[in-house]
C-alpha cells in the first residue's frame, strides 16, 4: 500500500552511497556522547547541487502484529518545525504535536508492507519496500534521499546514502521517524478496535505481557506475524498438541 501526500518539486540527481554516513558525536559533560539531529547532511547535500532531500525512516520492525510502515520527508529549510527527534524519544503527545506541523510545512510520502507482505518476504525485505513505496509517494522523485540503517533499499526511486542512527542525526530522517510512528499507531488503533483484548491500542503490536497473554488465550488473529518466533511457537505449540 502507499500513501502519497504533499505536492511536486524539482527533480534531479546526485551520486547514490552505499557506505553508510560518519556519525558526528556531540560529547556531554559525563564524557559521553550524546547525538541531536540537525541539518548538516541535507546542507552538505545541497551544497554538491540537491535541491530536494528526503528523510526515509521506518516504524514496525519488531512487533508481531500489523504492517511495517515508513515515511519518506522532505523538509521546507525555512519551516522546519521546533523540537523535531527520533520519534521513540518523544511522548506520544510530543509526537502527535510534530506530525501535525511537519504535515503543515513538508512533503510527505507514506509507503506500507503488509503482514503478508512480511511473511513472504522477511522483515527487512519488507522493510525495503515500505520505504521504496514511500520515496515513490512523494510524487516528483527528490534528488536525495538519507535513510536511516545501514543498507539502502535495493529499488530506491532516486540516489541515497544510507545513515545509521539516522533519526537522532538528521532531521529529514526524524522527521519521518515522527510521521511513520504517529501513522502507525493509528492503524494499530484501528486495528485493535476489530480485534480486540490484544491491548494494541497501548503496544502497538509489541509483544507486551497482556499482548502475549491475549496471544495465548485467543490464539493470532489474520494480523499476527506467523514467522516470528513467539507466535510461530505458539502455532507449533497447536499443532503438536492437536496430533
Amino acid at each position: 500500500m502507499v500513501r502519497a501526500e504533499s505536492g511536486r518539486g524539482p527533480s534531479g540527481s546526485l551520486p547514490t552511497s552505499s557506505r553508510p554516513l560518519a556519525a558526528p558525536f556531540a560529547a556531554r559533560p559525563d564524557g559521553r556522547h550524546e547525538n541531536h539531529p540537525d541539518f548538516a547532511h541535507e546542507e552538505s547535500l545541497v551544497a554538491r547541487g540537491a535541491r530536494n532531500v528526503a528523510g526515509v525512516d521506518e516504524v514496525g520492525r519488531g512487533p508481531l502484529a500489523g504492517p511495517v510502515v515508513a515515511a519518506a520527508v522532505i523538509l521546507d529549510p525555512a519551516r522546519i518545525p521546533p523540537g523535531l527527534h527520533d520519534s521513540k524519544s518523544l511522548s506520544r503527545r510530543a509526537r502527535e504535536r510534530a506530525d501535525l506541523l511537519i504535515r503543515e510545512s513538508a512533503r510527505i510520502g507514506l509507503g506500507e508492507a503488509s503482514v503478508e507482505e512480511i511473511e513472504e518476504l522477511n522483515i527487512s525485505r519488507a522493510t525495503h519496500l515500505a520505504m521504496e513505496r514511500a520515496v515513490a509517494a512523494l510524487g516528483a522523485a527528490p534528488d536525495h534521499a538519507l535513510v536511516d540503517g545501514l543498507h539502502l533499499p535495493p529499488n530506491l526511486p532516486c540516489p541515497g546514502s544510507p545513515l545509521v542512527r539516522g533519526d537522532s542525526r538528521s532531521l529529514s530522517i526524524a522527521a519521518a521517524s515522527i510521521v511513520a510512528k504517529v501513522w502507525r499507531d493509528g492503524i494499530m488503533v484501528a486495528l485493535a478496535q476489530q480485534h480486540p483484548g490484544y491491548g494494541w491500542e497501548t503496544n502497538m503490536g509489541y509483544g507486551s505481557k497482556s499482548h502475549m497473554a491475549a496471544l495465548q488465550a485467543k490464539g493470532p488473529t489474520p494480523h499476527h506475524r506467523r514467522t516470528f518466533a513467539p507466535v510461530h511457537k505458539l502455532l507449533w505449540q497447536e499443532g503438536t498438541a492437536s496430533r
